[in-house]
């Protein structure tokens, strides 16, 4: 165990707090059973660090370790735990669950055995917190980190800050957000960079060729390992994921036909809806759906986009246009909200506080022809630095979270 104190050391050394994702002043860190999922390289990691630097402070009696540790390779998760809490250990910080075959099972006899340790953990997006081979439904409290929202991404590479905005302020008032972050930078300068590689904290430094050679990497891991730990999928699913990936990257936004997807891999159409399941667990994915629910894994979804647009970016050489507004907006709303639904006019519809609101999206000449006899509709356009009545622009659904 005095290695892995000697190796958080190390790290903690290196974390600040000079920036902090929006998730770090809404985990409810008091409650013993707290798990965060998210997209690989989002941020997980620094979020566990900073809290337990910052929040925790006394680390001789709180402890990260991540499954990847040597340590580990002669250890389970319930032997650290049992000799952690034996020398007075508070709060158990875990990184990377899903890494541990059994890791419902563990967890379980932790939290069921061991009532006075705390414990936190991170997870692959993939990871399905209720499924295994206990149920922790009743027990943890589950989080889900998304990637930087613009307003974060301006914080963190340039250091430009503005509080995030309701959407029903945004749409309310947007013309006085606009004019007030125009005093501050020019948003049409900034915004696609962030489009490009600034939906990631790491990309931070690095060229855009190294941030897609690094992005392409992180999901090379999320499909070799993440799938095949959780979902126990061979090096021969794998391959047909990805060529199925690389067809959706070529079509989105893409409604599905799976009968030609699965013609064109020779695979079963069932096969082909779980691994658009697979792909949409693992964070690669959005799906959009008519009434806004979730579907299960024999259903396939109305419309399909790939998660954010760093990924438009690093799978294809030239995006659509209005494929990345729609598939920013959506990712931007789905981040916000779970009530994101595909509306019969429009292109996108979310509900908020009792109210359903539908976007149609464009670039500055977009009007609100196509929407124009519909109640609380709304044009996001691109390319416009303030908008005017119900035209509202692109940018500013970025500082929703």
């Amino acid at each position: 165990m005095e290695k892995l104190f000697q190796y958080q050391a190390a790290l903690l050394q290196k974390v600040t707090n000079d920036f902090n994702r929006y998730l770090f002043n809404e985990v409810e860190w008091q409650e013993r059973f707290v798990g965060i999922k998210g997209l690989r390289g989002v941020g997980k990691t620094t979020l566990l660090l900073q809290h337990l630097k910052y929040n925790l402070k006394d680390t001789s009696k709180h402890l990260y370790v991540t499954l990847d540790h040597p340590w580990f390779y002669n250890h389970t998760l319930f032997d650290l735990a049992q000799q952690f809490h034996q020398i007075g250990g508070q709060t158990l910080l875990v990184d990377e669950v899903h890494k541990l075959k059994d890791w419902s099972s563990q967890i379980k006899i932790i939290y069921d055995g061991l009532p006075d340790l705390q414990l936190i953990f991170t997870s692959s997006s993939a990871l399905d917190l209720y499924r295994g081979e206990a149920d922790l439904s009743r027990r943890v409290l589950s989080y889900e980190l998304a990637g930087l929202s613009f307003r974060e991404y301006l914080s963190f590479f340039h250091q430009i800050h503005y509080p995030k905005i309701d959407l029903t302020e945004l749409l309310q008032n947007h013309i006085q957000h606009a004019q007030s972050l125009s005093s501050l930078f020019k948003p049409l300068s900034l915004f696609p960079d962030y489009l490009k590689k600034g939906y990631f904290p790491f990309s931070k430094g690095l060229s855009q060729h190294s941030f897609e050679a690094r992005l392409i990497q992180t999901m090379e891991v999320t499909l070799n390992e993440d799938l095949a730990y959780i979902d126990g999928y061979n090096a021969e699913h794998i391959f047909k994921i990805k060529k199925l990936l690389g067809i959706l990257a070529e079509s989105v936004p893409f409604t599905a036909n799976v009968s030609a997807i699965a013609d064109k891999l020779e695979i079963g159409r069932n096969t082909i809806k779980n691994y658009l399941h697979a792909l949409e667990k693992a964070g690669l994915l959005h799906f959009l759906n008519r009434d806004g629910k979730g579907i299960s894994l024999l259903q396939k979804p109305d419309k399909i986009y790939l998660e954010n647009t760093n990924l438009s970016y690093a799978l294809k050489i030239s995006p659509d246009l209005g494929t990345l507004r729609e598939t920013f907006v959506l990712n931007q709303l789905i981040n916000y909200s779970d009530e994101v639904f595909l509306p019969k006019e429009g292109d996108i519809s979310i509900n908020e506080k009792g109210n359903q609101f539908i976007f149609e999206i464009g670039g500055k000449g977009k009007s609100a022809k196509q929407i124009q006899n519909l109640e609380n509709a709304y044009v996001i356009a691109d390319d416009i630095e303030t908008g005017f009545m119900n035209k509202i622009p692109l940018y500013l659904f970025g500082f929703l979270y």
